[in-house]
């Protein structure tokens, strides 16, 4: 039965089932072929899709999680495996795709190693095929995780390096990487940088052209630029007393009004971030509205990421003892997302 409840989520339909029951069977690896063909590269690309559409929805944990794991697992074996030149561009752009996706779900369920692995592998045979696009994809990963885990002086190297020949690169890419920049200064605390690096990205962004990107910048839209300078934003906001935190406010109210169904996390994130603010910095009776309405969009999903954001809103909640509001997101909090 789960089995089928799986298969019907989505374009993992059109695989072969016997091939994705020994994906996902940690006892009996995938066979691996004698030389790479069309096949295989279908796979992969049709994993890949599956694995963003489900990860964006639910996080990256449980099934989904092992899915990427074990893909990715396959994937790196399919490497040392003969490919005809003719093929091998296409073969290492679909690797490359299948490393974002698998280690974008490993980083929401903090499987750190696994995710800088496929992340640099992606990156590596981007490289080789010479898919520029998936490259700054790779970097701005990269550049995220190390942010994410405390390492921001990394995560501006490797947003520097996605930005390198940025003439092959859209508009939207170019946004992307100068907003990873913008959050790595922020979390440096380096107000003037910051604040030039989100401009550069507004202005990138100004220029976007939606049928210039490859279908996996898609998610790239008005709501999630707004979301991800935001996050840049919010260090500022919250950890300088006297920055004005009405940009990061604004930007936050536009991610979580614009991020669809399909991008349930983003917006339960934003929501989240946007509560964690305004219980800082402004009326914690209206941050703990927010607050319930995160809980709401965010209690059910499987990302790490976004559980220790509703922790780290429950704390700030906590800072206002005597006002009831927030003393009970705090405690719905503590209910809903167990340490």
């Amino acid at each position: 039965m789960y089995r089928r409840q799986f298969l019907a989520l989505g374009s993992l339909l059109a695989l072969d089932p016997l091939d994705l029951s020994t994906l996902l069977s940690p006892t009996t690896p995938p066979p691996i072929p004698e030389t790479i063909s069309s096949r295989e590269i279908r796979q992969l690309q049709q994993i890949a899709a599956g694995l963003h559409s489900w990860d964006n929805t639910y996080g990256g944990g449980g099934l989904i999680g092992q899915l990427a794991t074990d893909s990715m697992q396959w994937a790196i074996r399919l490497l040392s495996v003969p490919c005809p030149p003719s093929q091998r561009p296409d073969f290492l752009g679909a690797v490359a795709r299948l490393g974002l996706v698998a280690g974008a779900s490993n980083f929401d369920v903090y499987r750190h190693d696994d995710a800088r692995l496929a992340f640099k592998v992606a990156v590596e045979c981007a490289e080789e095929g010479q898919h520029w696009h998936l490259r700054a994809k790779g970097y701005s990963f990269l550049a995220r995780q190390a942010i994410w885990i405390g390492k921001a002086d990394d995560g501006l190297t490797n947003a520097e390096k996605g930005l390198v020949r940025s003439d092959r690169l859209t508009a939207s890419e170019r946004a992307m990487l100068h907003t990873a920049r913008a959050r790595a200064f922020g979390k440096m605390r380096n107000v003037q940088e910051t604040i030039a690096a989100v401009g550069a990205a507004d202005d990138a962004f100004a220029q976007r052209r939606p049928e210039d990107d490859p279908p996996w910048m898609a998610y790239y839209d008005e709501a999630q630029h707004n979301g991800d300078t935001a996050y840049a934003l919010w260090d500022l906001a919250v950890g300088l007393k006297d920055y004005d935190p009405a940009q990061a406010e604004q930007r936050f109210t536009a991610a979580v009004r614009g991020h669809g169904p399909a991008f349930a996390r983003s917006k339960a994130m934003s929501c989240t971030k946007l509560a964690s603010l305004t219980m800082r910095r402004g009326d914690p009776r209206e941050a703990a509205s927010l607050g319930h309405k995160a809980l709401a969009l965010g209690g059910s999903l499987t990302s790490l990421r976004a559980a220790d954001e509703l922790r780290e809103l429950g704390k700030f909640a906590g800072l206002h003892p005597k006002i009831q509001e927030a003393a009970d997101l705090k405690a719905e909090i503590a209910a809903t997302v167990r340490a």
